[in-house]
Formats: C-alpha cells, structure tokens, sequence
C-alpha cells in the first residue's frame, strides 16, 4: 500500500515506533511533559539521577513542565539535561547566547529562568554540545551509565536534532549513520527553509548555515525515545518514518528498530499528504 493512503486510523499498526494520537497540538505538549516528569520523579523516587538529551524545540512542553515542576516541588537537583544541538556561527564557533536563535538563550527563557531556584537544574548540568570537546556527551552517558531519555521535534525531512539526511550524492548505509556521533555540520536546505518560515518571516539568509548536533550513536542509547510531530507540515515525514523504509534519508525512521521508541502526534499530522493545489479566497 501506498503509505501516503494508509487512513489515519491504521497509523502505526506494525511499526516498531509506537504512536500517540493527540487530538490537538496542545495535548501533545501536556503528554510530553508529563512523561517527561514521571521519569525524573521515578528516579527521584529511587534515588538515581536523571540523564536526558533534550530539546529547544518545539518548545510547548516546556511551559507545561515549568507548571508542573513548580506546582509539585518535583526537584531536578539530581538531572543532567544535555541539549541536543545549537546554531553555529561558523564551523568552530556557536552563535552567542545573546542571539534571538540562540538554543541556549532560550532555554533560559523559557525554562532555567522559570523554575524555582530551589528546585532547578545544576547550572554544571545544563549542557551544550561543545565544539571544541564533541567526546563530551559520550563521556557524559558513560559517566552515569545511561541515558534514560532523549526527545524532541522531528523535521520536515525525518531529522532528529540536526541529524541532517545524507545529501543525495553521498553513500551511507544505516550502521554508519548510526554510528555518527556529536559533530559539526551544514544545516541542510530543507531544514533552513522550514526554520526560516517558522523562526524569522521566511529570510533564508537569517538562518545560520552550520550547527553542532548530539548524533544518532548517542540518541540510539537512550532507554526511551520520544518524538514530537504537533503540525500539518509534518504529515508527510510522519508516515515515512511510522511506515517507511528504514533508511537514512530518513533520519528518524531508523528508529523502528529502537527498543522503546514513540512518537507523539496531533491529528493534523495524521491527515494524508496527499498532493493537492490549494485554492484560496482572494
């Protein structure tokens, strides 16, 4: 079957990635926040740290979560949030946290900046991606033995980070991409296209060219992973990576073969991708 005709309602039936259907864009962040925080307080409950590779986008669960920690006292004294990838200024250095499109920037917006001083994140556990030290997150897995989660937003081309797909003159089988770990790279074309519309009125220029990004060798250790697709524009990456072949081309459909893996997805994502020219009112 055509996986673009699959009716939404047989999504994910033998996948080896479990779906969530969210009704709207919102119940997908609430349901991610929540699971987000039964983990941390299963480990607090028992003692264990949490270590997780976290996201800047999509943003929503973080308010949810802001709320939730707040509300009730749930500590992340004992949390390792590495970040999953950040904007580069050039290929050895990344944008300053000053920018508007700095990741860490935000993440001290919308969420460091709004816990509780009592219960919040280690300032030594708030982790980036180091360009000058890419062994850094492998290091950090080893230190604690695990990685219980790493989630995030996936892209308009099947990316997780900014586990770009390789371009179309490239050779590269499923085991070396997995294998890629922490590095440096381009932003591929697809990905400034979407970010440009989504972050800065569509100004491709605005969009930095390189990034660093946490690779699939370290997100593929993770105990659970779990995806977010909350848009209309993620419908046709949604079926690939559910249904698709397993390739690289499609970055996230190479989760199928993850041992607790799921994503996350609104209805709008679920509707088929079929081509259609829409016609507006004028």
């Amino acid at each position: 079957m055509d996986i673009n005709r699959i009716p939404a309602n047989e999504l994910g039936k033998h996948s080896g990635i479990k779906l969530e259907r969210c009704e709207t864009e919102h119940d997908l962040y609430w349901k991610v926040a929540i699971e987000v925080l039964e983990t941390i307080a299963e480990n607090n409950k028992k003692g264990e740290p949490t270590v997780m590779v976290v996201p800047y986008g999509p943003i929503g669960p973080y308010s949810r979560l802001v709320y939730l920690i707040n509300k009730y006292n749930v500590s992340l004294k004992n949390c390792v949030f590495i970040n999953m990838d950040e904007y580069m200024e050039n290929e050895k250095e990344c944008i300053c946290v000053d920018s508007p499109l700095s990741f860490k920037g935000g993440m001290n917006r919308i969420f460091y900046n709004r816990i509780k001083d009592e219960l919040n994140v280690l300032p030594e556990n708030r982790l980036f991606p180091d360009p000058n030290n890419t062994n850094q997150v492998m290091e950090i897995i080893e230190k604690y033995g695990k990685l219980d989660m790493a989630w995030g937003g996936i892209g308009i081309n099947g990316h997780f980070a900014f586990n770009e797909p390789p371009e179309s003159d490239e050779i590269c089988s499923k085991e070396d991409f997995l294998n890629r770990p922490t590095r440096v790279l381009k932003v591929s074309r697809e990905t400034i296209t979407v970010n440009s519309y989504v972050n800065c009125g569509g100004d491709l220029d605005a969009i930095p060219k390189y990034c660093i990004t946490v690779g699939m060798k370290e997100m593929f250790m993770a105990k659970k992973v779990r995806m977010c697709m909350p848009r209309a524009w993620n419908a046709g990456a949604l079926r690939k990576v559910l249904h698709g072949k397993i390739t690289p081309k499609v970055p996230c459909s190479l989760f199928q073969n993850h041992p607790d893996a799921k994503l996350f997805a609104a209805d709008v994502a679920l509707n088929p991708p079929i081509p259609e020219i829409k016609i507006y009112n004028e």
